[in-house]
Order: structure tokens, then sequence, then C-alpha cells
């Protein structure tokens, strides 16, 4: 039978782990662990059809306070991505400051216009292979960034889309 001294130690424990995972710590610490923040350099617009906006939280987990929103169709530029969050600032409209959203919120188009399309690359490299082309003008979905780089999917294929290529505005095609 255990001693009273040692039911305490272990329910102590327990009620720690519990604040833990119940106040979102556990989401900042495994981002800190897992994935640093890369640097990126983009422009990107709201998707998000919520009619309050795009949440901006303050750190990258929906656990996190948010700070803010922006409406559909904004620009926000992107300058550091962790895991599936980016971290945006000067937003067009909605939201001053700078804070976190979740990346399937955000859209980018290729330029192109009066073109056959743009590559889409293996790395953060014009040098490296071309994985695809995508058509001039046509929204894709964006999955992060590295530098001034976009990586992006487009039916199905992932790969990078060079800054001359993309186009973050969503109600003009950037050319």
């Amino acid at each position: 039978m255990k001693s009273p001294p040692s039911k305490l130690v272990i329910g102590l424990a327990f009620s720690c782990i519990s604040a833990i995972f119940n106040t979102g710590i556990v989401d900042q610490i495994a981002l800190a662990k897992s994935t640093n923040p890369e640097n990126c350099d983009i422009l990107a617009y709201v998707i998000d059809t919520d009619p309050q906006g795009l949440n901006v939280r303050s750190n990258a987990s929906t656990k996190s306070t948010i700070l803010g929103q922006i409406p559909i169709n904004e620009t926000v530029q992107v300058v550091a991505a962790a895991g599936n969050w980016v971290q945006i600032t000067n937003a067009s409209d909605g939201f001053e400051g700078t804070g976190w959203v979740f990346v399937p919120k955000l859209g980018l188009t290729t330029q192109g216009y009066g073109t056959n399309g743009v590559d889409l690359y293996a790395s953060t490299s014009e040098q490296s292979q071309k994985v695809g082309r995508i058509p001039a003008n046509t929204a894709v979905i964006l999955l992060g960034c590295q530098g001034d780089w976009a990586q992006v999917e487009y039916q199905g294929v992932k790969g990078w889309l060079a800054r001359e290529d993309q186009c973050g505005a969503a109600l003009t095609s950037c050319s």
C-alpha cells in the first residue's frame, strides 16, 4: 500500500500535467521543440469565409489568445512559418500588428499573365528540378514559405513557387 505522502506527490504530478495541457502550454512547448519558425517574406490573401474574419492569434495554436480578425480577401505579409501556422503582419485591413494564422486560411494565385504559366520547383531554387507547371492567374493551396519562396500545392503536386510568380492579392492579377 502506498503511503499518504506518495499519493500526494502523484496527485500533484497529475494536476501539473493537466494544467499544462489545459492551458495550451503543451502546444507552445511542442512548437518550440519541433519546429523553429522559418523566416519568410511573401504576400498572401485571406480565404477564410467566416463572417467574423480570420482569427489572428498570439501564438501558433488554436488555444492561443485571439488578437484580432482580418476580413476575407485582405492581403497580409507573411514573415515566418512554423508547421501549419504562419506569422503575419501588415494586414491591408482589419488587424494592425503581428500574429499567427492557420496557413490553410490563406491563399495565393500565380502570376504569368500573357504566358503559358509558371514553373513549380522541387526546392527553393530555380536550378532545382521543375516538378510542374501552373497556368497563369490560377489559385493554389498555400502550404508554407521559406524566404521569398511559397510552398504550394496544385492538382496534387507540391512544390515551390518563386517570388516573381506569386500574386498575394485576391482581387487583382498582379501583372
